[in-house]
């Protein structure tokens, strides 16, 4: 994969956001400026962050107070709501009282790896812009690659959820250097679970893995057992809170 080069904000300074620091033929992308308007939920904002490789849209649900954020993506085709009947919208009402900002980014290239990975990291530009200071990255099957590449690039990033990852585009996951959290469906028939736990093989400490015996792809069998540990899990991470190894099964299979 070629290095990757996110131009970040002036209230960002010291990183481009590439593996190397090299420049020769790495991707670049510079977050030129970003326009905000009233969203169709009490409290959150449509935002079309301008770049030199287009525009990203979004939807920001910010929260005063809190220096933490989430960046959300969803799998090959993009999408706002993410797994688990919509398990991104339901973000901000379990993470407000932890006064966690969420923000939920739509690919402008869907399917095409480099250039999500660009997007996530405009995201986390962006939220460092406005005075956020820790970051954690939640993506879903394509999305949960992108967002492992993302924090490996962004020194922003203090956790990183990987749900029913794809494995193309983990493979340097031993350098990304944050808390890992791996969680997968073992009847998922789109991305067998095999795949976590090979990332999970490789992956340094900390890291966890959390498989349900019961849940496909989507993970909408395990819907509020999902968010109940994301509730935990992302604000802790965002804290700084020492993450423990581990691995965790649930259920049976028929």
């Amino acid at each position: 994969m070629r290095g990757i080069i996110v131009a970040l904000m002036a209230t960002d300074p010291g990183n481009d956001g590439s593996p190397d620091g090299g420049t020769g033929d790495d991707l670049t992308l510079k977050l030129l400026r970003v326009a905000a308007a009233p969203g169709e939920s009490e409290g959150s904002l449509l935002l079309r962050m301008e770049t030199t490789r287009g525009e990203i849209n979004g939807v920001f649900h910010p929260v005063e107070g809190g220096t933490g954020a989430v960046v959300c993506v969803g799998g090959a085709m993009g999408g706002l709501d993410g797994p688990a009947d919509a398990l991104y919208g339901a973000l901000p009402a379990l993470l407000g009282e932890a006064r966690v900002s969420v923000l939920r980014l739509e690919y402008r290239t869907p399917n095409n790896f480099e250039e999500c990975v660009l997007d996530v990291l405009a995201g986390c530009s962006f939220l460092r812009g406005i005075g956020a200071s820790e970051l954690v990255l939640v993506g879903h099957s394509f999305g949960a690659a992108v967002v492992i590449k993302a924090g490996q690039l962004h020194p922003a990033v203090t956790g990183v959820v990987s749900l029913s990852p794809q494995l193309y585009g983990t493979r340097q996951v031993e350098e990304l250097g944050r808390p890992l959290l791996l969680v997968h469906g073992m009847l998922d028939s789109v991305l067998s679970h095999e795949a976590s736990e090979d990332i999970y093989r490789r992956a340094l400490e900390p890291k966890r893995i959390v498989l349900y015996a019961e849940a496909g792809h989507s993970l909408i069998q395990v819907r509020d057992e999902l968010r109940a540990l994301l509730a935990e899990w992302i604000p802790a991470r965002l804290a700084g809170a020492v993450m423990e190894t581990g691995r965790d099964e649930f259920g049976h299979s028929p």
